[in-house]
């Protein structure tokens, strides 16, 4: 790797091409690292069994694997022929056209800017009990949060490479006290020995499976941004693609496996009673079960840095976003600038640390909560939102081959685009049933009803892609010229 691949910067101007060595472990750590592993685990598992299928939810990240998975195939042969950076902005607008292409790039903004401040709102609040907890003096959730951003912000201004090895070094420890859990619930056969009974039709469509199915995709979020770091990859043509499989598969196994763990450590007639107690504490109260005292405080600890490296992977990847559409014309030129020496999207980088920083201040303005109201909010957008934005890929990905032929492989570019294009906007429809209920907007029988809240939040995700499309039609009929060139802008 070396700076003076830019002709433009060995004359001393500034550069807008991303440069990097980044392999296949690289990538998978960083978008692995977003989808946080032992959050979700900790987290979203235990109110996928309370609130979805029970027992059976292990069961909906197998469905949710499959269905991104052969997205994925589709998004790998796009990969192959589109050599660009800009993923899901890139590859809607070469296959749906412009507009198009524009209205997801704003909806790809809002859907990993939402889930980055909602997780810096959940880590300012576990810092915030944490050392309370330990005698600490009591400092406000958005003063942690804030710190965390300033941190995320200096590691996003370097060279992609150092946030790699941070986030390979936290999802090494995450994944490992995870699978240490699992083992240990193996070893000693769970509550009531083990079984397959996450997996049997009866539990699997018991409850509510289209609840859990929305917190098992909500778990994936991160995975499809392989494609962003395609300037910054060691072969690109071959090394993203891998990625993008073996993140998909690797998380779905992870998630699949430890939930079952999960609900074999309480076993299948008590683990819902267990989650309904107090779902938060469920992973600490299972760890110091089979693992004692020393493995909790691991696993406390590694909470915190699991949603640490969450955030820095989105940063990453939002800072990216920016660049690709800043060189493509449509977000301001300064944005689409990379550091002389950290080959960094810097000032990418900063502007995405400053608004972090401004949405914590108003969120601490307003009052509130950084749990039930930031993270479960804003969650909820984005998980509504990815679902939306794989459906328009998978659908740009059938349109684009069936246009220019450039890939017959029918399985490829028809049939698994096709069938991950169903599954997902199956998905989509299920979460905006259920929305309100993520929110808290339900009736006194505890049924989703779409109030305010609900409505203002879907209200985001009609309202980016919106501004896309409004400004296509001003680019087109004010700058034909620029608007022609959008998509070819973004570098190679």
């Amino acid at each position: 790797m070396s700076v003076t691949k830019d002709p433009a910067a060995v004359a001393g101007t500034p550069t807008k091409t991303l440069t990097g060595s980044l392999g296949v472990t690289a990538i998978v750590f960083m978008v692995v690292a977003a989808a946080a592993p032992l959050t979700v685990v900790g987290g979203a598992a235990p109110l996928g069994i309370l609130l979805g299928n029970g027992v059976g939810f292990p069961s909906m990240y197998v469905v949710s694997a499959v269905i991104l998975l052969l997205f994925a195939v589709g998004l790998a042969a796009m990969t192959r022929h589109v050599p660009k950076p800009g993923a899901f902005f890139t590859f809607v607008g070469y296959g749906l056209g412009r507009p198009a292409g524009l209205a997801t790039a704003f909806l790809a903004l809002l859907t990993y800017t939402a889930i980055q401040v909602s997780v810096h709102g959940y880590i300012g609040y576990l810092l915030s009990v944490t050392v309370s907890g330990l005698g600490g003096p009591t400092i406000p959730w958005y003063l942690y949060s804030l710190a965390g951003i300033a941190i995320v912000g200096f590691l996003g201004y370097r060279h992609i490479d150092l946030s790699s090895k941070v986030l390979g070094v936290l999802l090494v420890a995450e994944v490992g006290i995870v699978l240490l859990l699992v083992a240990a619930v193996a070893i000693r056969g769970g509550a009531s020995g083990l079984s397959a009974a996450p997996f049997e039709p009866a539990h699997i469509f018991s409850g509510s499976p289209g609840i859990g199915l929305m917190f098992a995709i909500a778990a994936f979020i991160g995975f499809e941004a392989t494609a962003i770091f395609r300037d910054e990859a060691q072969d690109p043509a071959r090394t993203i693609p891998r990625a993008t499989y073996i993140a998909v598969i690797g998380i779905g196994v992870f998630y699949t496996l430890a939930s079952w763990a999960l609900v074999m450590a309480w076993g299948p007639d008590n683990v819902i009673k267990v989650a309904g107690d107090d779902p938060g504490a469920m992973i600490l109260k299972t760890t110091l079960m089979y693992l004692g005292p020393v493995g909790e405080a691991i696993i406390n600890v590694l909470l915190v840095t699991s949603m640490f490296a969450c955030v820095l992977s989105f940063h990453n990847v939002i800072t990216r976003y920016q660049h690709s559409m800043s060189n493509a014309g449509v977000l301001p030129s300064r944005l689409g600038g990379v550091h002389h020496k950290h080959l960094s999207p810097h000032t990418s980088s900063i502007v995405q640390s400053i608004t972090a920083g401004v949405l914590v201040v108003i969120f601490a303005v307003l009052g509130l909560d950084p749990v039930l109201q930031v993270f479960t909010w804003f969650a909820g957008v984005a998980t509504l939102a990815i679902a939306i934005l794989m459906a328009v890929t998978s659908l740009a990905v059938i349109v684009y081959f069936a246009r220019t032929k450039q890939d017959r492989r029918l399985w490829n570019t028809v049939v698994a685009p096709g069938l991950g294009l169903i599954g997902l906007v199956g998905a989509a429809i299920v979460i905006i049933v259920n929305f309100p209920m993520l929110v808290g907007d339900v009736n006194a029988k505890g049924a989703p009803v779409f109030g305010l809240v609900s409505a203002v939040l879907l209200a985001l995700i009609v309202l980016f892609p919106l501004f896309g499309l409004v400004q296509a039609a001003v680019l087109k009929r004010t700058k034909p010229a620029a608007y022609l060139t959008i998509m070819d802008a973004i570098s190679d």
